[in-house]
């Protein structure tokens, strides 16, 4: 069940949550991670590193097809890493650039070349992060255009039956499955359920046996724990280490200035947001990695406590005085598409609390096609979204801070426009650590930069929660949640 439907399922392009539970079934990656992160066996069966941690050689399972008969090798291997990968995801895209050469040794070996070493090399092969897709099908064309973006082919335990628009996306059991005697399920229908209250009476009622985070509003967490039938796991997304943040275009005048944007932080009860509209799940972000996450230093942190006196003296500081009716400034702020659940009340709060001290806001409703083409082209003041770890800083918030991934149509890059040479050595210098503690010190100096510039707007660290029938088993097998895909889903 999904609150909303994706713009498009090529899933290098459009990898958000929403996009990655359902692809996750028809492409796939080369490795996977255990609950404890470590790296396992994938589309790659094993793999081995070079002494000096500069070359990643990677043995590919034989005998493994598209869906459509060809032959996976290690031209589809090279193509989704060299080519696709590298121009339209993020994540993935950050660790590429690391790469002096990918090529193919043979048909089912292909060997990674880096420039330096990179100690989060493995983490970006997980599921979300890079995905294998068909050369075949996708080299020599547009990859924002491929027919196939709506029709995907991959390699998976499930492979595409039917998209119907507004009402669901339809997969079905791929008889030719690498995996001996997987998957166990004959067809998925990914549901799209629009609104909150039809959401949870479908859970309770059993019309539809699993909820997504984004699909299961907090607010009536505490009645789906106690629904009979109902299994509640609550560490399905750990892999993300997700923080829901307001990203600010600082292209634009205010939102250049440092102090506006500690305004706006300072204007904020951030308490409330957990609290009050969150109903508890979670706790308040006061920087770009989680606290729970790996190199999170509390210490190195320049905090910003909700304070509406210090907010106002900010923007008089600027020159932004009351004009009539009190207003200082006029802004938009983009809503994240979840059909009415809690980053829309976020949204609401926020116009209010912005209010109070005179930053009139026009809330912009989209769907979620509209909200990634304008959050790709820059085309925004303000917007609520969230971002994850994906294990390791330079995995998931590199991207969002370098100024070399500022790439105008791609969302989830630095769409905000923030430059700083500093950080752009210092992230350089912290992947390529071979020393925890040498990379501590560098992240640890990223965090004080970062928050001192109010380089993003952090709200809350989210930890969103999945509940599915007890009818079933396997259903979350690895911290990537289902990101990793439902090959090893079965009935109970």
């Amino acid at each position: 069940m999904m609150a909303s439907e994706p713009a498009t399922l090529n899933y290098p392009l459009y990898n958000f949550r929403l996009t990655q539970q359902i692809c996750s079934n028809i492409n796939e990656s080369l490795l996977l991670l255990d609950w404890t992160f470590k790296p396992r066996p994938n589309l790659a069966r094993g793999f081995e590193i070079s002494p000096d941690g500069r070359t990643y050689t990677f043995h590919l399972q034989p005998g493994v097809f598209w869906h459509d008969g060809a032959p996976f090798t290690s031209r589809d291997v090279v193509f989704s890493s060299d080519v696709m990968l590298r121009q339209l995801n993020t994540r993935s895209r950050a660790a590429l650039s690391h790469c002096e050469r990918i090529r193919a040794l043979d048909s089912l070996t292909v060997e990674y070349r880096l420039k330096e070493p990179f100690n989060a090399f493995l983490l970006s092969f997980m599921a979300s992060s890079s995905p294998m897709m068909p050369a075949h099908i996708y080299e020599g064309t547009d990859f924002r255009t491929n027919v196939f973006n709506n029709k995907p082919v991959g390699t998976g335990p499930f492979k595409f039956k039917q998209w119907s628009r507004g009402q669901f996306i339809h997969l079905v059991r791929n008889e030719r499955y690498w995996r001996p005697n997987r998957p166990f399920l004959d067809e998925i229908y990914f549901r799209i359920v629009p609104a909150a209250e039809q959401r949870m009476v479908a859970l309770e009622s059993g019309a539809i046996d699993i909820g997504f985070g984004d699909a299961v509003d907090t607010v009536v967490m505490s009645r789906l724990r106690i629904q009979p039938g109902l299994k509640h796991i609550t560490n399905a997304y750990d892999g993300d280490g997700e923080i829901g943040l307001m990203e600010i275009n600082q292209r634009r005048a205010p939102f250049h200035d440092r102090r506006f944007r500690a305004a706006i932080m300072h204007a904020i009860n951030r308490d409330f947001l957990v609290q009050g509209l969150n109903f508890g799940s979670g706790k308040v972000a006061h920087g770009p990695i989680p606290s729970a996450a790996p190199y999170y230093d509390e210490k190195a942190i320049v905090k910003y406590p909700f304070d509406l006196a210090r907010a106002r003296a900010l923007l008089d500081e600027m020159g932004l005085k009351p004009k009539a009716g009190g207003v200082r400034a006029k802004l938009g702020l983009m809503m994240l598409p979840d059909g009415g659940g809690a980053w829309t009340r976020f949204a609401h709060y926020t116009k209010q609390a912005l209010g109070e001290v005179g930053l009139e806001v026009e809330l912009q409703s989209t769907d979620w096609a509209t909200f990634t083409r304008r959050n790709g082209n820059w085309d925004f003041d303000l917007c609520w979204i969230s971002y994850g770890m994906f294990g390791d800083p330079a995995i998931g918030m590199s991207r969002l801070f370098m100024a070399s991934n500022i790439r105008k149509g791609v969302p989830s890059t630095n769409v905000q426009g923030y430059v700083n040479p500093e950080i752009d050595t210092l992230f350089a210098q912290a992947s390529a650590a071979i020393d925890h503690g040498v990379a501590q010190r560098h992240y640890s100096r990223i965090q004080t930069i970062l928050t001192r510039d109010v380089a993003m707007l952090w709200m809350l660290e989210t930890k969103p929660p999945v509940f599915h029938s007890q009818r079933f088993r396997n259903v979350i097998t690895g911290p990537n949640g289902p990101s990793d895909g439902f090959g090893e889903a079965s009935l109970a």
